[in-house]
């Protein structure tokens, strides 16, 4: 091996190139010009006695929310306005003018306030939302299962003994115990549609890059989206609309060609959701069961680039403060520090192949369909589901459906099994990049065939 010191040329690149790391190591995309939009008006608040007391009395129990507010916030009161005086919240890693993003991390407690809201936050406040709090996570969005070591377990409103699923899980179960219409959340493995199916709502992931993520606190480039949970398609795709800016046309179901996923997506399946996804393909006269390019590699290489890249983006906290972490967030992070430059490029080119695959088979079929979760919410007592017929951690697997779909950048909407009186149970409707059009089309001809649509827990009103 060649001693650098002894080539004056190859010590002057050395030092450039690490001149060049320092810089791309220091860049801040959110603080790039024009990455954040103008907020357009001034703030004003809203009283919502009723509503804030009732978030107050039913948090203790729930811990869905991490902040209540004294009043709701808005920017814009006009009654013809899309989202007027609708109640909304958002995962506490969405940024809030003059609060603390802490990402679900208690080591950002004390970290800067915020100076600007994040750009979906804007649009939904002048969209005339009403936002009213910030709700609990997994740790900087790490897990599948909102099991926060320093803000709580958040509880499923269908069984407060049970998981709500993450690592959303407090904006997805505020919607379900009916607190709000809708909330945000971030989705980078499956973190809306697992808690969405676990707590029988909706959610939805959309196309990679459609909604901005400026404001929002980062995981995986390459993976995270930003997205709504709603109880009604109608606000889900309200709510779309405005944080992607855009308007879905109309979609003739009839006209689509739909299809069944199979193999990695057919195994592992409760026996009720196996059978009503038997009676949604019946019901859209869906083609033959199709398989996802090397659905168990892209799960893999999903599961590899979430632990480098975020175990890069922790890195001086791993180095500084590694016992201020959530210990099983800290050891996975830790765990993906160790790994070589070479794995990731390994990681990206799978995920290069794995894209070119997605779009050859966008060319036979407008809509997949496949489970979102394998089973009904864990108790919260209990570590481990079953997969492959061996326990493995719940909190690392329920997304054992939804992560090989990320690396696609595909929409997904994740609709709720219609079951009232029992557990949620939901599905992946999967289109391809662009097309959430469709899926709101199928999802509603599921909802009017009473095969989906989300039902309200004990006690609370639909």
């Amino acid at each position: 091996m060649i001693d650098p010191t002894t080539r004056p040329g190859v010590s002057q690149n050395l030092e450039l190139l690490a001149g060049y790391v320092d810089a791309l190591s220091a860049f801040d995309p959110s603080a790039a010009a024009g990455a954040v939009e103008a907020s357009g008006s001034s703030e004003q608040t809203v009283a919502l006695p009723e509503l804030i007391a009732q978030l107050q009395a039913r948090n203790p129990e729930l811990i869905a929310f991490t902040r209540i507010f004294e009043a709701g916030i808005t920017t814009n009161t006009d009654a013809a306005a899309p989202l007027a005086g609708v109640p909304f919240a958002v995962k506490d890693l969405f940024d809030v003018r003059g609060l603390t993003t802490t990402a679900g991390a208690a080591m950002r407690v004390d970290a800067p306030v915020a100076t600007r809201d994040a750009v979906v936050v804007q649009r939904l406040k002048q969209a005339g939302a009403v936002l009213v709090g910030t709700t609990n996570m997994d740790e900087f969005a790490y897990g599948f299962a909102t099991v926060n070591a320093h803000f709580g377990t958040t509880r499923n409103p269908h069984d407060v003994q049970r998981l709500a699923g993450g690592s959303s899980g407090g904006s997805a179960a505020a919607v379900a115990a009916g607190l709000v219409p809708f909330a945000l959340g971030s989705d980078t493995n499956g973190s809306i549609r697992v808690p969405a199916a676990l707590c029988g709502i909706y959610g939805l992931r959309s196309t990679h890059g459609q909604v901005p993520l400026d404001g929002v606190f980062p995981f995986v480039d390459a993976l995270d989206v930003a997205g709504p949970f709603a109880r009604s398609l109608d606000v889900l795709q309200a709510v779309h609309e405005v944080m992607a800016d855009a308007t879905l046309g109309q979609v003739d179901v009839g006209g689509l060609r739909i299809a069944r996923l199979g193999g990695w997506f057919d195994a592992n399946l409760d026996p009720d959701l196996r059978a009503g996804l038997d009676a949604i393909g019946a019901a859209l006269d869906a083609g033959p069961t199709l398989e996802l390019p090397q659905a168990k590699h892209s799960r893999m290489a999903a599961f590899v680039m979430t632990a480098i890249e975020g175990a890069y983006l922790h890195r001086d906290a791993l180095r500084t403060q590694p016992d201020a972490f959530d210990p099983a967030v800290r050891d996975r992070l830790l765990a993906g520090m160790l790994q070589p430059a070479q794995v990731l490029l390994e990681v990206q080119r799978f995920a290069a192949w794995f894209r070119e695959a997605m779009a050859k088979l966008w060319e036979q079929v407008d809509v997949l369909i496949a489970p979102a979760v394998p089973c009904v919410a864990p108790r919260i007592d209990q570590a481990t589901i079953e997969i492959d017929g061996q326990p493995v951690s719940a909190r690392a697997n329920l997304g054992i459906f939804t992560q090989p779909l990320g690396l696609a950048g595909c929409p997904v909407l994740a609709a709720p099994l219609w079951r009232p009186g029992q557990l949620p149970l939901g599905v992946q409707l999967i289109a391809a990049p662009g097309r959430e059009d469709r899926l709101f089309a199928v999802a509603r001809a599921l909802e009017e065939r009473g095969l989906t649509g989300a039902h309200a827990p004990p006690g609370v009103t639909a």
